[in-house]
């Protein structure tokens, strides 16, 4: 069992800034092995998308659209991962997902709405 929970979100005017938080927790996850953790995003009316992801040994990758605004970083010791977003436009409002990918297993955090709007 694996668990994400995630925290962080809510109403941010363009230009600004929000960090969204993803803890890992379950008896099912080994910070030993191989994992990756991603962030993805679904606006209204689309398709769910990659923003980026970064693995066990901290290599990123960004969609282009994010690419120089967005910051995905991670502490293995507390299990987290977390998405650091600035310079934010209107474009980039919908609902931010964790992704959790090990050996066999994929899980997904809850789901948090990020809204940007004057």
């Amino acid at each position: 069992q694996v668990q994400l929970d995630q925290s962080g979100g809510g109403l941010v005017q363009p230009g600004g800034s929000i960090r969204l938080s993803c803890i890992i927790s379950g008896s099912g996850f080994n910070s030993g092995d191989f994992n990756v953790m991603g962030w993805y995003r679904q606006a209204p009316g689309k398709e769910r998308e990659l923003v980026g992801d970064i693995s066990k040994f901290g290599i990123t990758k960004y969609a282009d659209s994010v690419r120089g605004r967005f910051t995905i970083s991670r502490d293995n010791a507390n299990n987290a991962a977390y998405l650091q977003m600035d310079n934010l436009e209107p474009e980039d409002t919908g609902v931010y997902y964790c992704r959790l990918d090990i050996p066999g297993h994929t899980a997904w955090g809850q789901g948090t709405q990020v809204t940007v709007s004057s």
